[in-house]
């Protein structure tokens, strides 16, 4: 990488395969009070890049795919409202059912990148074989690299803050579950009420969050190191690590 050491592995395109690149624009609704690109509405355009990405190689951009953990890294501070975004993205990345898509999010005044695991599903849910259509299109730019669905996160400990974390119904997508940018809704919260600004944060998604759920949302903050778990019956649904570049103004 260009700005430093990432605090997770971000390979760079190999120079080979595919790699698709789309432009969009910072939106009001995409940034904070202070003009900020949210991490939420991150996840987004990296998803919708995702999606036209398939499309775009003639493949089914429709085709059921859920998100395992996500690691976003902003060295150098983060898009403001109104600037141009680049969106590049590859496949870094294969197991047998999932694929790992690096995402670099480059305005003019800053570059923020995006490594995310997702997991392939058949259409009642289970993990699926990725096919050969895939694989011919996506592996040459995998460069034979290998990586998993492992989760590293830990328990939130019994300290842990609490407070409920009601659901709307806008939070839940097509499969009935709370989208992956919601739970980036949870993370930006957080940094507000400790008033943060985030260089480097970690997703991991250990359980579906259903509609009904009563859900918690559990945190510890120890210095520059945000720790939030979502918790649904004593069970972590999905958990961050966020890394502040320090207070914000």
């Amino acid at each position: 990488m260009k700005h430093g050491v990432a605090p997770v592995e971000l390979v760079d395109f190999p120079g080979k395969g595919r790699r698709f690149t789309t432009r969009v624009k910072v939106r009001f609704g995409d940034t904070d009070p202070r003009s900020r690109l949210r991490l939420d509405a991150l996840a987004r355009l990296v998803q919708d890049a995702g999606d036209d990405d398939l499309a775009d190689s003639g493949l089914d951009p429709l085709s059921p795919w859920v998100v395992r953990r996500t690691s976003v890294w902003a060295p150098d501070g983060w898009p403001r409202l109104g600037e141009p975004l680049e969106v590049a993205t590859f496949c870094s990345g294969l197991g047998s059912r999932w694929g790992e898509r690096r995402t670099s999010v480059t305005s003019p005044s800053a570059a923020v990148e995006v490594a995310a695991v997702w997991i392939f599903l058949d259409h009642q849910g289970r993990p699926a074989p990725l096919g050969e259509p895939f694989r011919s299109i996506y592996a040459p730019s995998a460069n034979d690299r290998r990586t998993s669905t492992r989760l590293h996160h830990p328990p939130p400990p019994p300290a842990a803050d609490s407070r409920p974390w009601p659901l709307r119904a806008s939070d839940l997508d097509i499969y009935d579950h709370v989208n992956n940018a919601v739970v980036w809704m949870a993370v930006e919260d957080e940094l507000a009420r400790h008033r943060l600004i985030p260089r480097s944060a970690d997703v991991e998604y250990h359980a579906p969050v259903d509609a009904g759920d009563e859900v918690e949302l559990r945190s510890q903050r120890d210095d520059a190191t945000l720790r939030l778990w979502l918790t649904g019956g004593d069970r972590v649904r999905a958990s961050a690590v966020v890394v502040a570049a320090g207070p914000r103004g």
